[in-house]
């Protein structure tokens, strides 16, 4: 039986993507909200800086991968414009309904569709979109490189991929102060919020499974994007690596 981790437990690869739906069933409704406090609101600033990153221009075909509750797809939708198109995806119901509202109630209907996906297995024609982003959602694939590798074929040549994850800190001491502020106060804070402290200890804990920057960016090589750099957000503590399909 191959095993994989979920956090710092060690779940057989089969099981790791109900018991990620369960952590977002949890946590659906106050996402946002334990966005905004987690981070002291500075995710805004690093979702801002991937869309501007992103080249997207009117008229352009987008797909937004485990988009969540929408944040980023809302900015793609506002630059995409009516002759755009937009497909925002995410394995769990409960946060592609939370993503849904949130598009619909910001006025984007017609140039926007809504597909339930997972980012392994991505049910797109080859060659079809301009740009993919995922944001924040790669650490909670059970296999990464099979979804970089589902996010590529669906790739126009030319088009980009980009990658907005939680990282490593560029400093020692930044590492220290992090560690100490995410495993200290974030689940606390999750309990506090949501009745839910466990789902944030998970939260935490697969941060510091997730492929460091240089790590990442030779899975995204090795998956045949080219052109991959990274870029240093909050001193590492997130990273926007973007890649070419040429």
């Amino acid at each position: 039986m191959r095993r994989t981790h979920f956090g710092f437990r060690q779940v057989a690869e089969a099981d790791k993507a109900d018991l990620v739906g369960r952590v977002f069933d949890s946590v659906a409704n106050k996402y946002d909200l334990m966005n905004d406090l987690m981070s002291l609101g500075i995710h805004r600033a690093w979702k801002r800086y991937a869309i501007m990153r992103s080249g997207v221009r009117a008229g352009q075909r987008v797909l937004d991968v485990a988009a969540g509750s929408g944040d980023l797809a809302v900015r793609f939708a506002r630059r995409l414009g009516p002759t755009g198109h937009l497909v925002v995806t995410d394995v769990n119901p409960a946060m592609l309904d939370r993503g849904r509202a949130r598009l619909i109630d910001a006025g984007y209907v017609d140039n926007v569709s809504f597909v339930r996906a997972d980012a392994e297995r991505l049910p797109f024609n080859d060659g079809y979109f301009d740009c993919l982003s995922i944001s924040f959602g790669l650490r909670n694939v059970t296999r990464q490189e099979r979804a970089l590798s589902s996010m590529f074929r669906c790739l126009r040549p030319g088009g980009r991929l980009l990658v907005l994850e939680f990282s490593t800190p560029s400093s020692q001491a930044l590492a220290r102060v992090y560690d100490a502020y995410s495993f200290s106060v974030l689940p606390r804070l999750g309990g506090w919020v949501t009745g839910d402290a466990d789902s944030y200890h998970y939260l935490v804990e697969s941060i510091r499974r997730q492929p460091p920057q240089q790590e990442l960016k030779e899975m995204m090589q090795q998956t045949g994007f080219e052109r991959v750099d990274y870029h240093n957000l909050s001193g590492g503590i997130v990273a926007l690596h973007v890649g070419y399909k040429l």
